[in-house]
């Protein structure tokens, strides 16, 4: 099997557009939290969330294609060509039968499709209904990117609820792993939309105007929105083209709880799996793991038992943990994209992002909290967790080029205690 590399990031985020910016902000602790312009919130509850403001689809793309896209489709066509700029891949290099397209979202182009429906329910005309019907696909979102490179490769959309990032990412390192590819764009996209954010606000569980994981006194997450690209490469391709490696892919682990579609197993069976899988199929042992970007979201069952999940796979060694939920909000199917892109960072600078609006230590989410202030530490091989409802749990691990042992000897790997 190859070696699967990182070789570039894109990111559109309520923290700023592109990898330098997006690190300053997560690095600084900053917020991208802000009241709700897109829509009218006038009869909801909440009113806050992270928000992309400031983006301009023809800052990334020409008009042409700009209007044949909804603004999902435009944050992962803006991440994918950040990311694919970063790799130095040129055109011909990323053109073709050799490099693939996977995306995953939560709900896609679901705006587009909430203007169709008023625009039919109030006799809109057909002009109106033709012009937006074909942007109302979420098949579309890694096609807009496929014709903008020319890649003729397989093309994939993954629904996969909020672990949608984590399974876009695993699922391009195992086409390259099996020959099927040499460069895959993949990652996820999400757009703040007004029946995703009001179905959370009636679940009760969006918090007033911060988000606190792991803190006693949390009251849920924050909506967010925004799209986090990569671009991957097996190791011949890259050492090929002399690419500059940011790291290394390491194993991932898929799993379900098979139990409730909103909560999490109260013994977190489903995680559990998937983190001791990234592990086991990475070569190494959880006393290799040098830091976990959590999913975190804030709310009171999943950081309870994300806690106690990562305290039995650790076998209580006091690995470092964060969640970046409380700078980005839960950005939803993009949100283990988007920290995807921390981890890749964190492990090129050694830098862990910090948990922010950590005021009061919860006796049940016992974990060693990177707490509001980012901190140096080792970062040889992290891992990003998602664990997302109906059960979807996705760990990817990333390191630094080199770190991992052959990938040919992983999956020799026991996963004993896996349950």
């Amino acid at each position: 099997m190859a070696r699967v590399f990182v070789t570039g990031l894109g990111v559109v985020s309520s923290l700023g557009f592109g990898r330098d910016e997006y690190w300053r902000n997560v690095v600084a602790g900053n917020s991208g939290f802000s009241t709700i312009a897109g829509f009218d919130t006038s009869a909801l509850e909440r009113t806050v969330a992270g928000e992309v403001r400031g983006f301009v689809a023809r800052d990334f793309m020409s008009a042409a294609e700009a209007r044949r896209m909804g603004r999902c489709s435009a944050f992962a066509l803006a991440a994918a060509r950040m990311a694919v700029e970063e790799s130095g891949l040129r055109a011909e290099q990323v053109s073709g039968e050799r490099t693939t397209v996977v995306v995953g979202t939560t709900m896609g182009e679901a705006d587009v499709i909430g203007e169709l429906e008023d625009a039919w329910v109030r006799g809109g005309s057909d002009a109106v209904l033709t012009r937006k019907l074909p942007l109302c696909g979420s098949t579309l979102l890694p096609i807009h990117i496929a014709r903008a490179f020319g890649a003729r490769g397989m093309v994939q959309t993954l629904p996969a609820a909020c672990a949608a990032g984590n399974y876009a990412i695993a699922f391009g390192a195992d086409l390259i792993r099996m020959g099927r590819a040499d460069v895959v764009i993949c990652g996820a996209s999400e757009l703040l939309q007004k029946i995703q954010f009001a179905g959370f606000v009636r679940l009760g569980a969006v918090a007033p105007e911060r988000c606190q994981p792991f803190d006693k006194n949390r009251r849920g997450l924050i909506v967010g929105e925004g799209a986090g690209i990569l671009v991957l490469e097996s190791e011949a391709h890259a050492v090929r083209r002399g690419a500059n490696v940011l790291a290394e892919i390491g194993g991932s682990g898929l799993a379900c709880d098979a139990h409730h579609i909103t909560r999490p197993h109260p013994e977190g069976t489903g995680s559990a799996r998937a983190m001791r899988e990234a592990i086991a199929r990475s070569g190494v042992t959880p006393d290799e793991i040098d830091f976990v970007n959590a999913h975190g979201t804030g709310t009171v069952a999943n950081d309870k038992i994300e806690s106690l999940v990562i305290g039995e796979v650790f076998g209580g060694r006091r690995v470092p943990v964060s969640s970046m939920k409380g700078m980005l909000g839960h950005c939803m199917g993009a949100a283990s994209a988007l920290e995807a892109v921390a981890c890749v960072l964190t492990v090129q600078t050694g830098i862990y992002p910090p948990t922010v609006a950590y005021e009061t230590p919860d006796p049940e989410c016992d974990i060693n909290l990177v707490a509001n202030s980012a901190q140096r530490g080792p970062a040889e091989i992290v891992l990003n967790n998602s664990l997302a409802f109906g059960g979807y749990d996705a760990v990817v691990a990333f390191a630094k080029p080199g770190r991992l042992p052959d990938p040919s000897l992983r999956n020799s790997v026991s996963l004993g205690g896996a349950r």
